[in-house]
């Protein structure tokens, strides 16, 4: 078995390698291609160009490991049935479990990897190839920072702090606007609990302005209920500073999680986030399993473009259904817990019943 475990290792280690170079490049090449017209009208270097590529390649690896495991599997698996080495096997007396069972721990080591990996490399490296890109490159001044789990923003005359943005409706949570003089001075704090971005102009909710008086003493206070406020900031602003939830680690987002539901806004769209981080690290010992069943129910069917084939298919279904289950979720259709995990279970299911159809 020694001698079988070592083949079909190689053989399966060649084909993820391959694949995951290949896919690599064809994101590269088509990223580029999309990008190229931005980089010659801001008359980027090459090496600015190869800096931001680079930093690309961990969000690449993180997003299409586990397609890589699915296509290498029903490749090496396809090929192995094409050339009857599947009949031979059995033929030795050796279960179909057990020749699989090599792969099932190389995926195992792989899924933990990959959680770390998008855990600790992936959002660093994503956001140092968002910097070279606009702010090397474009030169866009870097006007504000995500830091502790806080929009910290720099206007022309304005620091804001804001506990939360939501992307989707574009309205700020739990602001604080400093207005301040030429010499750096506070002469005006304007507290907000939300902020709507409705025609072009952004609407505050329980404002409370704090002006200092020219004379000192005790600032003026004012109330609005509600209260119109012009600022030259939009929405787009502050997103380039929001970190996304897909961009955010399992354990950066969940004490952001834990801060907001503290302080009493909604955070449901972050959980199901959250919850779907270590789900679709477990999704690849699914699609192993979906992989070896589907290339096994015939011992003498195969073929690459078979197999290719039928990982695409595969991989699009999940993909489609797992990101129509997080939007479920997002909407509070269903509980986050079940929104991130509802695709696993389907095809873990489905995996199952695979498995069981198999001629061992």
């Amino acid at each position: 078995m020694r001698i079988l475990d070592r083949y079909l290792i190689r053989e399966y280690l060649k084909l993820f390698l391959l694949l995951m170079v290949s896919i690599i490049s064809i994101y590269l090449i088509i990223d580029f291609f999309g990008k190229i017209r931005m980089f010659i009208s801001n008359n980027a270097t090459f090496t600015q160009m190869a800096a931001h590529f680079f930093y690309m390649i961990p969000t690449i690896v993180s997003q299409t490991t586990p397609a890589v495991i699915l296509l290498a599997t029903l490749m090496t698996f396809g090929a192995m049935s094409k050339h009857n080495e599947i009949v031979a096997v059995k033929a030795n007396g050796v279960s179909l479990y057990r020749l699989s069972l090599p792969l099932v721990f190389i995926c195992l080591a792989v899924s933990i990897v990959l959680f770390f990996f998008s855990e600790l490399i992936t959002p660093r490296s994503f956001h140092r190839a968002e910097y070279i890109r606009l702010v090397e490159v474009q030169k866009q001044e870097a006007l504000g920072i995500f830091k502790q789990n806080e929009i910290w923003y720099r206007g022309s005359n304005t620091i804001y702090n804001v506990r939360m943005f939501d992307v989707n409706n574009n309205s700020l949570h739990g602001i604080t606007i400093h207005y301040l003089d030429p010499s750096f001075l506070l002469v005006k704090r304007v507290d907000a609990g939300k902020a709507h971005w409705r025609d072009g102009k952004w609407i505050f909710e329980s404002v409370l302005i704090s002006s200092q008086s020219p004379g000192g003493g005790f600032p003026k206070l004012e109330r609005h209920d509600v209260l119109e406020i012009n600022l030259p900031e939009k929405p787009d602003d502050f997103k380039q500073v929001q970190k996304e939830a897909d961009k955010m680690g399992f354990f950066e987002l969940y004490p952001y999680i834990r801060k907001l539901e503290r302080e009493g806004y909604d955070a449901t769209r972050y959980r199901v986030d959250l919850h779907g981080k270590p789900a679709f690290s477990v999704v690849s010992l699914i699609l192993l399993a979906i992989g070896i069943s589907f290339s096994l129910r015939s011992e003498r069917s195969g073929g690459v473009a078979q197999s290719i084939g039928a990982g695409v298919v595969i991989g699009f279904s999940y993909w489609l259904v797992f990101a129509f289950s997080l939007s479920l979720g997002r909407s509070g259709n269903l509980p986050p817990i079940l929104a991130a995990w509802l695709p696993n279970l389907l095809f873990g299911g489905a995996a199952y019943y695979l498995i069981r159809r198999v001629n061992t």
